[in-house]
């Protein structure tokens, strides 16, 4: 059997961590954690003619990833993204602006490309400028019916807005988001339930997602489906305690996993656990690609 065939779609950039730059990126840390699984992935992106920009293409090279479908912008600067850590290692990023992957375009070669996949990722960021947004929904609308679109929420404020947000929930086949985003979202819709897994199924009945996929940190991750195949229609799980050096990537690990296990069709329990044991593991060491 072939390896499944996966794009991530979005940003591409540097992590500037107070110990030092390392490579970041929702959908790099997502295509990464898909090769190590035995996926065919790649990222769909942009970077900048300039030193940061061939270091991250050399850098990709080096952990097997393809930098073939990423173009270098010969306008607008590499993104990097400045990352504060508090006492428990919890990041907070603040995004530089108008980089390259703010500019990605949806060309006849980039379209047919996608029409190959087996499932494609995307978040809120590919699309925080408009120019880069009816990109990213032609890009999502590209492939045939049958290949799994995942939207891995992933908000980052100010760089989004709830129309966005509530077009691309439109869009998607599984949805990931955390404990912080699924209230936002859950709001932006104008409801008040408080309770994750009624949350939860009351997403997947309004717009029939195959799998919601929620992280909850430390206290772990519920899984809900209507998948009667899956073995179970809620998951919750939670791996043991590590010694949390940074949670940066763990997230997209995680999202790695679950759709790597939903492609196999592997029972809900087992992708709760497999992804969230990898999202611990990342958790142990320094930023978002772990060796």
């Amino acid at each position: 059997m072939r390896p499944y065939r996966i794009f991530a779609i979005g940003e591409v950039l540097w992590d500037m961590l107070p110990t030092g730059k390392k490579v970041g990126g929702a959908p790099g840390n997502f295509a990464y954690h898909c090769r190590k699984l035995g996926a065919d992935a790649d990222m769909i992106s942009r970077v900048g003619d300039d030193e940061l920009g061939r270091e991250l293409l050399d850098f990709y090279r080096s952990v097997g990833l393809s930098t073939d479908y990423i173009v270098v912008d010969r306008e607008h600067p590499t993104g990097a993204v400045d990352v504060e850590l508090d006492a428990d290692g919890q990041a907070r990023y603040v995004f530089r602006d108008d980089v390259a992957w703010d500019h990605l375009q949806a060309d006849a070669d980039t379209l047919a490309l996608l029409q190959t996949a087996d499932a494609i990722c995307y978040g809120t960021l590919a699309g925080r400028r408009a120019e880069s947004l009816r990109a990213l929904e032609a890009m999502i609308a590209a492939p045939p019916k049958t290949t799994l679109r995942v939207f891995d929420v992933n908000l980052r404020a100010p760089h989004y807005t709830p129309e966005t947000v509530l077009a691309l929930l439109e869009t998607a086949d599984i949805l990931k988001l955390n404990d912080e985003e699924l209230p936002i979202i859950v709001s932006m819709l104008g409801q008040s339930m408080t309770d994750p897994a009624a949350q939860a199924k009351w997403l997947i009945d309004r717009y029939g997602y195959k799998l919601l996929v929620l992280t909850r940190g430390e206290s772990g991750s519920l899984l809900v489906t209507a998948e009667t195949t899956l073995g179970c229609l809620i998951s919750d799980y939670c791996s043991r305690p590590v010694l949390v050096v940074d949670t940066v990537g763990a997230g997209d690990a995680f999202t790695a996993a679950a759709v790597i296990g939903f492609l196999n069709g592997r029972p809900l329990d087992e992708i709760n656990r497999t992804a969230s044991d990898l999202a611990a593991k990342v958790c142990t060491y320094p930023g978002a690609m772990t060796p």
